[in-house]
């Protein structure tokens, strides 16, 4: 390092030593290797950005199924999970992704009312 010209500011009655240089470049990777490390930890405090409908109708811009009342009958058990090989209804897809993941998705279900 004591090859290294240092150059002196004169016009601002400001120098730069070899000892300011000792001093501030190890303070200086301190702090951005601290800012870092902050920076790491309170990006990964949020959700997780994912996709969670990983094949189903990809190639359009928003899945959407829509029902009438009259068709559903009875009952009717709706996917919300996204594994489901029957959607968008339940085939019980979620109980595999619950111990997979530990969520606790289940699926939607519609009943109609009794009169």
């Amino acid at each position: 390092m004591s090859q290294i010209p240092i150059p002196a500011l004169s016009s601002s009655g400001f120098s730069l030593t070899k000892e300011h240089f000792v001093v501030a470049v190890p303070v200086a990777v301190v702090a951005a290797v601290g800012g870092f490390l902050v920076s790491h930890y309170l990006s990964g405090r949020g959700c997780k950005k994912g996709q969670v409908n990983t094949c189903i109708s990809k190639d359009s811009p928003k899945v959407v199924h829509s029902f009438d009342m009259e068709d559903i009958g009875t009952k009717a058990v709706y996917c919300r999970c996204w594994k489901s090989k029957k959607f968008p209804f339940c085939d019980g897809a979620h109980a595999k992704h619950n111990d997979e993941t530990g969520d606790n998705v289940g699926p939607l279900i519609i009943k109609k009312q009794d009169a």
